[in-house]
């Protein structure tokens, strides 16, 4: 059992304890600067296991990652805001803090869709887009340049701010459509995308990000991707965790954890192209996985890579009961 003698622990409790008695996670000085310590502190690689945590210590983290939540959701407003002010929103993305992380996230999700996904897909859903959906203008600009995104959230003054930032575009005005529901409300139109995105903070806990997947399970296309965002050791503080059985009704093709600035780690699975109880529990493989229904995976540990040009595939092994 981990638990508050383990110095992790200690500092990001401490941490914790200054972010929670904060008067407002707005972004300012304060909160700026304890999130920042806060990231710092969970970005190196380390071995702890977020389940192995002591009681005390999950609820603190649970408690950590919906403020990670709320404040990364109000500094994405904020700057969404001031972007929306430009007569060209576009051209001054980089006045975002974070963008080069996003900028390197969506061209490490994007090569990992091709190893996957060999047509340019036709059609992509983001599901928790937020007010300042740069995963889907990284793509649409710089990857799939043809592609329509279909953006949803649940919140109308976030799709309201992030529509501001597209509709002078001469392109993407065109490419980029904005639904505000709630996913668990959309049944049949999730059958005509190839690919759906699943934002790391859809879902806050486990749980709750589990009855999301199950949804998308039963109304994606068959043979449709799924590509969603995890976390892995200490960035498990930051953001939900996501193991591979929880994917159920979906093959998990690869698993993929950075080690550099970019926080989350990427999961790509496609749905079974026939309900999961039909399928023979016999070693089956598309790529290099051997897919085991039903059951929970042992992933391969992988070289960390700092710049991803390939992603290296992942062998899975069935484990022996």
């Amino acid at each position: 059992m981990v638990c508050q003698n383990e110095p992790l622990v200690q500092k990001v409790c401490h941490l914790y304890e200054q972010i929670s008695s904060l008067e407002s996670l707005k972004p300012s000085k304060d909160v700026d600067m304890l999130f920042t310590q806060l990231v710092l502190t969970c970005i190196p690689p380390n071995p702890i296991d977020v389940d192995k945590l002591c009681k005390k210590t999950q609820e603190m983290r649970s408690n950590l990652i919906r403020l990670c939540g709320e404040a990364e959701g109000l500094l994405e407003s904020h700057f969404s805001a001031i972007l929306g002010s430009y007569e060209n929103p576009l051209d001054h993305l980089s006045i975002f803090p974070y963008y080069p992380n996003y900028l390197k996230l969506s061209h490490l999700e994007f090569n990992i869709l091709k190893q996957h996904h060999t047509n340019v897909p036709v059609k992509v859903a983001f599901v928790g887009s937020g007010p300042l959906p740069l995963t889907s203008i990284v793509l649409a600009c710089n990857h799939l340049t043809t592609t329509s995104f279909h953006n949803y959230d649940i919140d109308p003054s976030a799709n309201s701010k992030a529509l501001q930032l597209v509709t002078s575009h001469p392109d993407l005005s065109s490419r980029m459509f904005f639904h505000t529901t709630d996913i668990m409300n959309v049944t049949s139109e999730l059958q005509e995308f190839d690919v759906v995105f699943l934002a790391a903070l859809v879902g806050m806990d486990k749980e709750e990000k589990v009855k999301v997947i199950d949804h998308l399970a039963k109304q994606m296309a068959p043979g449709a991707i799924l590509m969603l965002r995890s976390a892995h050791g200490a960035r498990a503080f930051l953001y939900p965790v996501i193991d591979p059985c929880d994917l159920r009704g979906f093959e998990v093709l690869s698993v993929f954890h950075p080690s550099d600035e970019v926080i989350n780690s990427v999961v790509i699975a496609r749905k079974y192209p026939m309900p999961i109880n039909s399928i023979d529990h016999q070693q089956t493989g598309l790529g290099s996985m051997i897919v085991l229904p039903n059951k929970c995976c042992e992933i391969l540990a992988l070289n960390p890579l700092s710049h991803v040009t390939m992603v290296e595939e992942l062998v899975v092994e069935e484990q022996h009961t």
